[in-house]
């Protein structure tokens, strides 16, 4: 873009940034996300949140994974309906993992308290 179009040229130059900033082998090492998975969300973004959906209990399937006829305004799990308490806790709970930490909480000056699912559960 030009001066001309009433566009700053350097807001322009910085929209169309190329630069690519690789993390650090360590950093990669302890990444919880890896390479594979994130080839085969490149690869089929749909199919591969479908999949992660799938690991949860749905009070109500959704009837389309993306709705993006509206950028940038996208819609994620279109009719589907999730209860969070029950993802977050009651499963965990119910497969005989309530004895297990949910929170680990560290305070100041070196406080703790540990809350189990259970303890959430209750």
């Amino acid at each position: 873009m030009t001066e001309q179009s009433g566009q700053n040229p350097t807001l322009d130059n910085l929209s169309t940034e190329h630069r690519v900033f690789a993390p650090s082998e360590g950093f990669v090492a302890g990444a919880n996300v890896t390479g594979a998975a994130y080839a085969e969300a490149e690869a089929d973004r749909e199919g591969f949140w479908a999949a992660q959906a799938e690991r949860l209990v749905w009070a109500q399937r959704w009837e389309r994974v993306l709705d993006w006829d509206n950028p940038p305004f996208a819609k994620w799990f279109v009719g589907g309906r999730l209860n969070v308490a029950y993802n977050c806790v009651d499963r965990h709970v119910q497969a005989g993992l309530g004895d297990r930490v949910a929170i680990h909480w560290v305070g100041e000056p070196g406080d703790t308290r540990t809350i189990t699912y259970a303890d959430l559960h209750r």
